[in-house]
């Protein structure tokens, strides 16, 4: 497909054309919300940095890194799925409406989750959206389906998420419509992967190593959203919060345990590890062993958004105060055992 000169945000409010990939965007403190939010959890203009001129793909930037004012947690956030800046050329390949393209996206995660700036903690976030490329995913998980000419003899063609469409570059959003008219360019995948997906590792890799570096080790949350439905009609799977580790293998128990008492005691239902385990990133970072702990938070949309329309609802702002009095929580009890009983673990 041709390079678009920009990119469309969806939501109205594009952070891609505010912040570079370095940009250190601190927010002061507040009680419950970060200075970047009104009092009724609408985003507002943050400091402007130097004009980013867009990449090849139209991204302005593609992702970037909130820097805390200085780096007093052991933490890295990243939230991969938040992305809602959509290529035109993309849009225009699509079959799909703009409104369908966002129901891949994990919608106003690193909304929710900015606070952490201000607590102590870098927070790497994607622009680019989730249904364009997925880096929740091995670098190359692809469908041959979806592509005209041969795919890499390294690609992997066979796994349960291609099966689903869901790969790196996916071929469907997440209620399963089909995102492409027709098959793309094996190019093209390439091109997404070695421009947007190996960066974004590299970035997201850079933070760990230097928390480690810094604090004697690194806890990384993997941020996401999950749509209520995904919850079935088992009484007992009805989540607010699924927290996954892997089945106990990508962070020591400390963490998912501090996680998930300070949901509990503020009153969310918590799940453990089904429906979500943790993705790639949580599978791939997670070394406890190595005093790099990994956890995926999912939390439900229907505390914060309607579904349908995609719009942020009245409890947006309260939910934004109770994940930063979590973290603030965690990272209190967190502090009398890091990194000594944590990698102990």
């Amino acid at each position: 497909m041709e390079r678009a000169a920009g990119a469309a945000c969806l939501t109205g409010d594009c952070p891609s054309r505010r912040h570079g990939v370095d940009r250190r965007s601190i927010a002061h403190h507040s009680e419950h919300l970060p200075s970047s939010f009104n009092r009724r959890g609408v985003h507002q203009p943050m400091t402007a940095s130097e004009p980013v001129q867009p990449d090849a793909f139209g991204f302005a930037p593609a992702f970037a890194v909130d820097e805390p004012a200085a780096h007093t947690l052991p933490f890295v956030f990243n939230t991969g799925h938040s992305g809602a800046v959509y290529p035109p050329d993309f849009i225009a390949a699509s079959r799909l409406d703009a409104l369908a393209l966002r129901r891949s996206e994990d919608a106003y995660v690193e909304r929710l989750f900015a606070p952490v700036v201000e607590l102590g903690a870098p927070l790497l976030r994607a622009n680019f959206p989730r249904a364009f490329l997925d880096v929740n995913r091995e670098p190359y998980e692809l469908d041959p389906r979806m592509f005209d000419g041969r795919l890499p003899p390294f690609a992997n063609t066979r796994s349960m998420r291609v099966a689903g469409g869901l790969g790196t570059v996916p071929r469907v959003v997440a209620d399963g419509q089909e995102i492409y008219a027709r098959r793309l360019p094996v190019a093209e995948a390439t091109a997404r992967i070695e421009g947007l997906y190996k960066p974004y590792h590299r970035a997201l890799r850079s933070l760990i190593q230097r928390t480690a570096r810094a604090h004697g080790c690194c806890m990384l949350i993997d941020c996401h959203s999950m749509p209520s439905s995904s919850l079935g009609r088992d009484p007992e799977m009805k989540a607010d919060v699924v927290l996954g580790d892997r089945y106990g293998t990508a962070c020591a128990p400390a963490l998912i345990d501090g996680f998930e008492a300070a949901f509990r005691a503020r009153g969310f239902r918590v799940v453990r590890n089904k429906p979500y385990a943790g993705g790639f990133i949580t599978e791939h970072y997670g070394e406890p062993n190595l005093d790099r702990h990994a956890l995926q938070i999912e939390v439900n949309r229907g505390l914060y958004m309607n579904e349908v329309s995609l719009a942020t609802t009245p409890g947006f702002p309260a939910l934004v105060g109770a994940l930063r009095a979590v973290i603030v929580e965690v990272s209190r009890d967190l502090a009398e055992v890091v990194p000594r009983q944590i990698a102990a673990e």
